[in-house]
């Protein structure tokens, strides 16, 4: 609140502790006889009053959370309102048209009810609280270590806000601008993308004007339709990216909270939370103007231009976020939403949840994001593992990974490296967007349909048939079985085996399950084995794409380089887990050159020669086998 503001409140305050003044006798005829206030008078006293009343409970009433109660206020100046509109503080007086004196209080009734309306701006002031020095110290300890952080470091994480690409073709995606912050980014982008793509508006959404479909029709220049994009579907308007942004920001936040209460961190700069009329270039301006030359490179830095807000309600959040909006879109955005996840959490959990909490989430010496911010920002808990749950090592040592089902998943490169094991949790999300990790950076997967992660009819068939296979197996899982097994089998799944075939695979004294799986390849769905109509294999085919929000030189004309992000379309078939590799080297590949195919959601019939990439390898950590093919530059985790 401006200065103005609180010396008017104040004075307001000392005059509503002072006697009133006598009111003044009315001259005759103006009334039978006694007194009473002229109105120029009352509309002064009721004005006195009203603002004293606000003073007043803006020094005096606190909720349990430490912040003014709006309610109790607004309860307060409804007494006043009361009060002086009675009969019995102001008379009645009616002019020649039959006027009620009382219609000349609506103007403060309704300043005042406007001061209570969550999202204006002196209720939003009220709410937020300067960051206490010792939580802004340990804050700041906990993000980049005890220890000087570099200006490098520094230089990265105090530039970098949430703002979408201005290219058309990857308007759906953030731009990351300096490397380190892609694990705050990264989280947020995933849950973008599931307001964007599969969660529709409700009926919270009326303040945010968007389209009430899940897919955009593509902008248009008079009749002619944008054709320089990858999928017209990954085309949206600022409305609905603001949106989604919100509501992914709200999402990470309120999970972080325990889904009971969240903390916004606020920037305390004069005109931050200006009007909402005023244009989004202005706002932008007027905040890099006020953060240049900033750096947090301390907690007392850090308590000095930080404030928070605590918020009970997820609508509360959300409008909280929206009147917020220019302080996320600031450099020092992602080091906002990281500070507020934290404080949603609790300091204290937070340290809890992690394995050493001695570390800084902030890595050095490159400043990279460390994986207890990313799960942080995925599941609500600051845990440093990626597989389900918790891992008892014995001796009262426990690791901690994820407690629970989340709404967006994650893949790593580490894990095609054997160096990590991702659970199902974050492997199988609601959701069909993953994060994805290298070694030093984080991007994005997702796909347009939730059927890629159900399992097809040939490998629920598959499964049944190997587990009964190994059911028989007495080899200790050496993969072969006798064939007084084998008639069991063919008996319990109702197998009509070739009798040449069957004498074929029984020549011997085992059965090798390679040569069993082979067979039921070549026998008939209706006989009980997996050929289909098609031929085909029972391969799978569906299209998945990949945002990497860094921004990468694309072009370069005369001095001056065109940098934008990049997303690519990767088509992908996928073999049923158990296929063999003798199978996957001669079956499964001849067959891609001269056998249809199931269409994909892009209309693909025939497969191209597949190509590989690192993204490939995270790919074969969900989809086992898989291969992949796209037009252009491979596509880049990095």
């Amino acid at each position: 609140m401006g200065d103005h503001d609180d010396e008017e409140l104040q004075r307001a305050f000392r005059m509503s502790l002072q006697s009133a003044p006598d009111a003044k006798r009315s001259k005759p005829g103006d009334n039978q006889g006694g007194t009473m206030e002229s109105p120029e008078a009352s509309d002064r006293r009721i004005r006195r009053e009203l603002r004293a009343a606000a003073a007043e409970q803006r020094r005096g009433v606190t909720s349990s959370s430490g912040f003014p109660d709006p309610s109790s206020i607004k309860s307060s100046l409804d007494t006043k309102l009361t009060t002086a509109s009675s009969p019995l503080a102001v008379e009645t007086r009616t002019t020649g048209k039959g006027t009620d004196r009382s219609e000349s209080l609506f103007p403060f009734r309704d300043a005042a009810e406007k001061m209570m309306i969550p999202g204006k701006r002196r209720v939003k002031d009220e709410r937020q609280q300067q960051l206490p020095i010792t939580v802004a110290e340990r804050l700041h300890s906990i993000v980049f270590g005890s220890q000087q952080v570099s200006r490098e470091v520094l230089a990265q994480w105090c530039h970098q806000g949430f703002r979408f690409s201005l290219d058309l073709e990857t308007s759906l995606g953030l731009v990351q601008r300096e490397g380190g912050p892609c694990g705050v980014l990264a989280p947020i982008q995933a849950l973008v993308l599931k307001y964007l793509l599969f969660v529709l508006e409700d009926d919270m959404d009326s303040d945010l004007k968007c389209k009430p479909t899940h897919f955009p029709v593509p902008p248009t220049v008079g009749t002619v339709v944008h054709s320089n994009v990858l999928d017209s579907r990954l085309v949206f308007s600022h409305a609905q990216r603001t949106r989604a942004l919100v509501y992914a920001i709200g999402e990470t936040l309120w999970c972080a909270g325990g889904r009971k209460k969240a903390i916004v961190a606020v920037l305390d700069i004069p005109g931050i939370c200006i009007d909402q009329n005023i244009k989004e270039e202005e706002q932008d301006e007027a905040v890099a103007k006020a953060l240049k030359g900033v750096c947090l490179d301390s907690g007392k830095e850090l308590h000095g231009l930080v404030r928070f807000c605590e918020v009970t309600s997820i609508l509360a959040l959300r409008q909280q976020l929206q009147d917020s909006l220019p302080g996320f879109r600031s450099p020092m955005g992602a080091l906002l939403l990281l500070f507020s996840a934290l404080l949603s959490r609790g300091l204290d959990a937070v340290q809890t949840d992690r394995d050493d909490p001695d570390q800084p989430l902030v890595t050095p010496p490159f400043g990279h994001a460390s994986q207890e911010i990313v799960n942080l920002l995925l599941c609500g808990h600051a845990v440093p593992n990626v597989f389900d749950g918790n891992l008892d090592m014995g001796g009262g040592m426990c690791l901690k990974g994820i407690p629970t089902s989340v709404e967006v998943g994650f893949l790593t490169l580490l894990e095609s490296l054997n160096l990590c094991k991702v659970g199902r949790y974050l492997k199988c999300p609601r959701w069909p967007i993953w994060v994805i990790g290298s070694e030093s950076h984080y991007s994005i997967l997702f796909a347009f349909t939730t059927t890629v992660q159900e399992e097809s009819e040939f490998d629920d068939r598959e499964t049944s048939v190997r587990q009964a296979f190994d059911a028989q197996d007495q080899s200790g899982g050496g993969g072969f079985i006798s064939p007084e097994a084998l008639q069991q089998i063919l008996l319990d799944l109702n197998i009509e085996m070739n009798p040449d075939v069957l004498n074929t695979l029984c020549s011997s004294d085992i059965v090798v399950w390679n040569d069993f799986w082979q067979a039921l390849l070549e026998l008939d769905k209706s006989k009980g084995g997996l050929k289909d109509s098609c031929n085909t294999l029972g391969i799978r085919q569906f299209d998945l794409y990949h945002f990497n929000g860094i921004a990468k030189t694309v072009a370069t004309v005369g001095d001056v380089s065109q940098q934008q992000p990049h997303l690519t379309r990767i088509k992908v078939s996928v073999p049923p887990k158990w296929t063999p590799d003798t199978v996957l080297a001669e079956g499964f590949k001849g067959s891609l050159g001269d056998r249809p195919h199931e269409a994909s959601d892009s209309g693909i019939s025939n497969p191209e020669p597949a190509q590989h990439a690192p993204l490939v390898d995270c790919i074969r950590t969900r989809w086992q086998c898989a291969t992949c093919n796209w037009a252009g530059d491979a596509p880049s985790i990095v």
